[in-house]
C-alpha cells in the first residue's frame, strides 16, 4: 500500500484516485528528483493490476503476486547481449526497460513495444516500467512513441526520469505528469530511525545531508562523510578564520590523490553543504537550521570571520568548478585556484 512509502503524500493521493476510479492512463511520466522512491511508487501501482486481495483499490502487498512483482531478474552480467534485454519480475505482467550499459538500447523499447500488444497473462493490465528513461537513445525514443501513439487497452507504461526535459516533446505530450518532489527531513529522519537502526543523532545529520531524497540517505557512508567534512572544515578555516595559504594548498593536493579520484566531487558537495550552513548560520543561526548541526561551533567560528557577501561568492565559485568538469579540466589546477579565489574573497 502507499502508506508503506515515505513522503509525496499529494502523489499518494492522486494514485490512489486513480485505482479508486479505475481511471489509470496508459501513459504516466514520473517526474522528480532522484531518490524520492518514484520507481518504488510506479511498482506500488502496477502491483494493484495483479494484486489478488485488494484493499480500497490498493496492492496488499503481502499475497503471492505482490511479492513477485518486487522480485526483479535482471539479464546476467556473462550475457554479452544484456543491455539490449528487458529486466524481467517474477511477475509476467510487470516488466522494466532499465540502462544496463548507461544507455537504454533500441533492442530493449523493441521488446516492449512487441510485448505490449499482448493481453496480461495473470492480472488486470500489463504495465511496462521505464527506468532512467532520459537515458533512452534516439532510435529507443522513436520507437517507444510508436507504443504511445497507439496503445492497447490493457498496457501502462511508467516513464521514470528525474530529467523530463531530456525526453522528446512528443513523448511528454502523450503521458501524464506526475511530479514528485524532495521528501521532507524529518520524514527521512524518521525512516532511518525506524528501519536503518540509527542513533536520532546520526538520522539527523543523515536525513540533512540527504536534500530530501531517501535513497541518498540510505546509501551515504557517514564515516566517509565525517571524514571528508573535517578536510573541508580544515580548508575553510585555513581560509577564513587562521589564513593558511600553505594548509589550503595541501587540502587540494589531497583531494585530487589520484587513489581518491572518485570522491573528488563528493569533496565538493561536502564543501558546498558546509558553504550553506555558514550562510544560515549568519542569516539564521537558530538550532537545527544547520546540515552539519553536530559541527556547529565550526561553522559559527567561520561565520564569525566573514560576511553574507563572502560565501555568496564561495558557492558561485564551487559551481563554476563544477561546471568546468564537465570538460578535460585539471582538477589539481582547479582546485588551487578554488581555494586560493576563495581565501582572496574572504
Amino acid at each position: 500500500m502507499f502508506d508503506s512509502l515515505v513522503g509525496n503524500s499529494r502523489v499518494k493521493e492522486l494514485l490512489r484516485r486513480m485505482l479508486q476510479r479505475q481511471s489509470v492512463p496508459g501513459a504516466l511520466l514520473f517526474a522528480g528528483p532522484e531518490g524520492v522512491g518514484k520507481r518504488l511508487f510506479a511498482l506500488q501501482l502496477a502491483k494493484a493490476a495483479v494484486c489478488r486481495d485488494l484493499r480500497d483499490g490498493e496492492a496488499c502487498d503481502v499475497c503471492a503476486a505482490c511479492v513477485r512483482v518486487m522480485a526483479t531478474n535482471p539479464p546476467s552480467n556473462s550475457d554479452k547481449d544484456a543491455d539490449k534485454k528487458l529486466t524481467r519480475t517474477d511477475h509476467s505482467d510487470v516488466v522494466i526497460a532499465q540502462a544496463i550499459l548507461r544507455s537504454i538500447r533500441v533492442d530493449q523499447i523493441r521488446d516492449l513495444e512487441r510485448e505490449a500488444q499482448y493481453r496480461p497473462v495473470e492480472g488486470r493490465a500489463r504495465y511496462f516500467l521505464v527506468d532512467d528513461a532520459h537515458l533512452m537513445q534516439e532510435q529507443a525514443s522513436n520507437a517507444l512513441l510508436k507504443t504511445l501513439e497507439e496503445p492497447t487497452p490493457t498496457t501502462r507504461i511508467i516513464l521514470i526520469t528525474s530529467r523530463p526535459a531530456s525526453l522528446l516533446v512528443t513523448i511528454r505530450s502523450r503521458s501524464q505528469m506526475v511530479r514528485f518532489t524532495p521528501i521532507a527531513r524529518e520524514e527521512i529522519r524518521a525512516d532511518l530511525v525506524a528501519t536503518a537502526n540509527l542513533s536520532p543523532a546520526d538520522a539527523t545529520l543523515l536525513s540533512g545531508i540527504a536534500a530530501g531524497s531517501l535513497g541518498r540517505a540510505r546509501s551515504l557512508d557517514l564515516d566517509q562523510y565525517r571524514s571528508q567534512r573535517d578536510l573541508m572544515l580544515d580548508a575553510l578555516t585555513a581560509v577564513s578564520v587562521t589564513p593558511d595559504r600553505a594548509r589550503v594548498l595541501r587540502v587540494a593536493e589531497e583531494i585530487c590523490d589520484p587513489k581518491r579520484k572518485d570522491d573528488y566531487e563528493s569533496h565538493l558537495d561536502v564543501l558546498e553543504t558546509l558553504a550553506v550552513d555558514v550562510l544560515h548560520a549568519l542569516l539564521d543561526g537558530s538550532d537545527g537550521s544547520l546540515v552539519n548541526e553536530d559541527v556547529r561551533p565550526r561553522i559559527q567560528s567561520i561565520a564569525r570571520q566573514i560576511d553574507r557577501t563572502v560565501v555568496s561568492k564561495w558557492i558561485q565559485q564551487i559551481e563554476a568548478l563544477r561546471g568546468q568538469l564537465k570538460v578535460n579540466v585539471n582538477r589539481k589546477v582547479a582546485s588551487d585556484a578554488l581555494f586560493l579565489s576563495m581565501m582572496v574573497a574572504a
